[in-house]
């Protein structure tokens, strides 16, 4: 259980115009299950992704903006976090890779940020200042098609994350069909290519989630709807695929694309949801193999749910539905994995990614 003097925070980014509110604070109510608005920050286009440093309080959101030439760039704003509120105040923004970014990702070991480039093919490497502030572009990394693919194919990063024992930085390449690991020297700042691990063709890795305790780590495909089991590792830095499993219903047509993955603090269950579909399928995973048996497939009671995020104390599922326009809260049964709408929900805009700090 959590110390009773933490509060628990949902930090949500969305798709919003600078003009609007586009990054937004709830209080969360484990007690009863209920949200409590806190704050609207506005003065970000596209604020979609989010990472919070809950021990330092500072929230880093990506966002986008233009060079003074006009072309279109990615950048980040760090922000400072009230403890006592939850309340953010902006520390800076920086200008970081030459085209849009998707995801913004941090680990507590390094004082750095990774942020992952869709429509540019890239991931850099961005320093953190030691008053959270944002620093430069310490390396970046473009990706190119492999030998044996056509010319014509193109890069999508979508995501990176380090492993358990921040040895490796993993990055799916959706457009690429592959997980690509690097090195990362925290001392000067750079990424050196270390291997590749290919998927299906067509596939599209989109996010990963490591098992807490097992040599495993579980891979979303957006492309082609499956989650794909592997065995990590550590000494090699490679992942050796165990199992693909269908994230949809036998039977179903509808069109359909992934999103987000997690795995409970327990590691008995991975979650991923459906865009299209609109659920969360739920899997269990044999603690011995690494294989995933599928347990349900629950309505996320909205359209397109872009991320949704375990509470830490694997208490409730949170959903953010980009097309419905609402978070929608999850009862969590840790005994089976399955999850129960609790009937709270709460209108936003557009919301893209949620995260679920104690403060």
């Amino acid at each position: 259980m959590t110390q009773s003097s933490e509060k628990l925070y949902l930090f949500i980014g969305s798709y919003a115009e600078a003009e609007g509110p586009g990054v937004y604070v709830y209080e969360f109510n484990e007690a009863s299950g209920e949200l409590t608005a806190v704050q609207e920050i506005a003065g970000l286009k596209n604020p979609t992704f989010l990472n919070v440093d809950a021990k330092n309080k500072r929230l880093y959101s990506i966002a986008e903006t233009v060079t003074p030439e006009g072309k279109k760039a990615g950048a980040a704003a760090a922000y400072s976090i009230d403890g006592a509120t939850g309340r953010l105040t902006e520390l800076n923004r920086e200008i970081n890779l030459d085209n849009t970014l998707c995801h913004i990702q941090r680990v507590d070991e390094f004082n750095y940020a990774f942020v992952s480039s869709y429509h540019g093919g890239k991931v850099g490497a961005v320093k953190l200042n030691e008053d959270g502030t944002l620093g430069s572009l310490t390396d970046e990394k473009q990706h190119e098609p492999l030998a044996g693919q056509a010319p014509d194919k193109v890069s999508h990063v979508h995501s990176a994350f380090f492993s358990p024992d921040r040895q490796y930085l993993f990055v799916n390449d959706l457009g690429l069909d592959l997980v690509r690991a690097y090195k990362f020297d925290p001392e000067t700042g750079r990424l050196t290519f270390h291997g590749d691990t290919k998927t299906a063709e067509g596939a599209g890795p989109r996010h990963l989630a490591f098992h807490p305790s097992e040599p495993y780590v579980f891979v979303i495909h957006e492309l082609n709807s499956t989650i794909v089991s592997y065995r990590y590792d550590a000494g090699s830095g490679s992942l050796t695929e165990i199992q693909a499993v269908s994230t949809l219903p036998a039977g179903y047509e509808g069109q359909n694309g992934t999103a987000e993955i997690a795995v409970s603090k327990d590691g008995r269950f991975v979650y991923g949801s459906n865009r299209g579909h609109d659920s969360i399928v739920i899997m269990a995973v044999d603690a011995a193999t690494g294989k995933l048996s599928v347990v349900d497939y629950v309505s996320t009671e909205g359209g397109h749910p872009r991320h949704f995020a375990l509470t830490p104390s694997g208490d409730y599922l949170i959903a953010a539905n980009r097309d419905g326009n609402n978070l929608v809260v999850f009862r969590v049964d840790k005994e089976t994995g399955k999850i129960a709408a609790t009937g709270v929900t709460t209108s936003l805009s557009k919301p893209v990614c949620v995260q679920p700090v104690y403060l």
